[in-house]
């Protein structure tokens, strides 16, 4: 990028400045200009030069110590302030054991410019060998911490791997180590379900929410010691472990004698409406959460349950591809288990949108109840048919089919890969109607979900960067489905040199050009620390 002619030192100070935004900066700078992001960043845009040097015989008083030091114990800075090496030292000991290596500023009062990398690195490095690899793995790690649209791999044990996504957060990526997890908010992928959904969802799953909302349904608190008492009986006067006796209509205290027609020191009859009303919502809340949980839960077990197919489904492949069929291309099996495991996820995953999307939550203002119904009707539409189509495929993955005649073969064949396709394309009318007419409607909400990605879960561009080291590397892999080994790409980080094109698709290694004043500077990609 020329737009830039920019020090490598300087490139990356504005790039941590502005979060690694690239598009950001443009922007700033282009409205602003390059003396406006400039001195934001803490840069120094001309750099001022000493044009009457001292002697390297002649001392020079430190303003910071008060010192008089020879000459070439100072150092000049690009804004011109110049101190005395051990006072430098010290200062960059301080601000990278403060952790703010990523942005030393100069000791001068009221100067804002960043310090030089490659004078703070020297300096350090001569008296704390090992402050200077920590200043150099802060710097490295900022590109992931202050980026993004790079972050960590959430794996326990951690993996060592960095995921960076080209376009949209809002997706679902796989690493190398093999973990599938949303870019977004780094728990599992959960699409259809925007990030908040899914939270709130986990939550209410893990809590005791729902057993509070079960208590209140079917039990009633003691007034003497408070207890949730569960009736048992038909007769309204219940008694409690405690002894007290109360009234199950109304839950006052009373007597423990009574008769057909009254109960010892109490009366009630009259309508509570708040109460019953309390305990009538309750009471459909937890039908409703039931509802939606339960086939959530028996999606996620069918899941499970498939998973195991795998398995099963290389034996049924090796027994066809023994016999003396003409077919020898059985992909069809394969491919329609992957489209089974894909379906099935996100059809799970759709109860919980489900459940919040046409509850009270979120979009009570922005729904009338006729239009929730309506859209309502046309998900559950959208969600029955694929669902059905699911189970159909589920069904003739798991028939015996390699002990069929052939005829039987060629028959399920044909079913499964007819399934497939509509699987897929049931899937894809989901994700729109979701996209388009639900969240696409709103006005005051905004809820991103990931897309949907017909060829499985993509393996994002990865920066292989441990915590605790400076190598590194950049792979652009195939997709989840494809092998572990097929990356197209692997070369240190990435220089200044080769277009968007080469980045993405390139398999050669490219070489970094120098690093001088005034050299153009890729603002895309992290510079390599020397």
């Amino acid at each position: 990028m020329e737009l830039l002619s920019v020090r490598e030192q300087h490139a990356r100070t504005l790039l941590i400045h502005y979060r690694w935004d690239v598009e950001k900066l443009i922007a700033v700078y282009v409205e602003k200009g390059k003396a406006s992001i400039f001195a934001g960043a803490g840069v120094t845009s001309d750099i001022i030069v000493d044009l009457d040097p001292p002697e390297p015989s002649t001392t020079v008083m430190c303003n910071i110590c008060m010192d008089d030091v020879s000459a070439t114990e100072v150092t000049n800075m690009d804004c011109g302030h110049c101190f005395c090496n051990s006072c430098w030292t010290e200062h960059f000991i301080v601000k990278i054991n403060e952790g703010q290596s990523k942005r030393i500023r100069c000791m001068a009062h009221k100067c804002n410019d960043i310090c030089d990398e490659a004078i703070v690195r020297k300096l350090v490095s001569e008296k704390r060998p090992d402050l200077a690899e920590k200043f150099d793995r802060f710097l490295l790690e900022s590109y992931i911490e202050d980026n993004k649209m790079v972050k960590w791999c959430p794996s326990v044990p951690h993996c060592g791997n960095a995921i960076r996504v080209e376009n949209d957060e809002f997706c679902e990526v796989e690493c190398l180590c093999g973990l599938q997890f949303c870019f977004s908010c780094l728990s599992e992928t959960h699409s259809p379900c925007s990030c908040v959904m899914w939270e709130l969802w986990t939550k209410k799953c893990r809590d005791e929410s729902e057993t509070v909302n079960w208590m209140t349904v079917h039990t009633k608190p003691c007034p003497k010691c408070h207890k949730p008492v569960e009736k048992n009986g038909g007769c309204n006067l219940v008694s409690c472990i405690c002894g007290q006796a109360f009234c199950w209509l109304c839950g006052g205290a009373t007597g423990r004698n009574h008769t057909w027609s009254n109960i010892t020191n109490h009366s009630c009859g009259r309508y509570k409406e708040d109460s019953e009303k309390m305990a009538e919502r309750a009471k459909r809340d937890l039908y409703r959460y039931m509802h939606y949980h339960n086939r959530y839960k028996a999606h996620t077990d069918s899941f499970k349950q498939e998973s195991r197919l795998r398995e099963t489904v290389k034996e049924k492949v090796s027994n066809l591809e023994a016999t003396d069929s003409k077919w020898r291309d059985f992909s069809w099996i394969t491919n329609g288990l992957c489209r089974l495991f894909r379906s099935r996820r996100a059809l799970s995953y759709s109860y919980p949108f489900a459940f919040y999307m046409f509850g009270d939550d979120f979009f009570k203002d922005e729904m009338t109840e006729r239009e929730r119904e309506i859209k309502q009707h046309l998900f559950e539409d959208q969600q029955q048919q694929l669902e059905s189509n699911v189970e159909k495929l589920s069904k003739f993955l798991e028939e015996p089919f390699d002990e069929y005649p052939e005829e039987q073969v060629m028959q399920v064949r044909m079913q499964v890969i007819n399934l497939t396709v509509i699987t897929d394309d049931l899937c894809k009318k989901m994700y729109e109607c979701i996209e388009n007419d639900l969240l696409g409607s709103l006005q005051f909400t905004i809820h991103n979900i990931a897309p949907y990605q017909s060829k499985g879960i993509e393996r994002a561009a990865e920066l292989a960067i441990g915590r605790s080291t400076q190598a590194s590397s950049i792979n652009k892999c195939q997709k989840a489905d494809g092998p572990a080994s097929g990356c197209m790409i692997e070369s240190d980080l990435p220089s200044a040199s080769g277009t968007s094109d080469e980045i993405n698709h390139s398999s050669r290694k490219r070489a970094r050009k120098g690093s001088f004043e005034g050299s153009p500077f890729d603002l895309n990609l992290p510079a390599k620390f020397n």
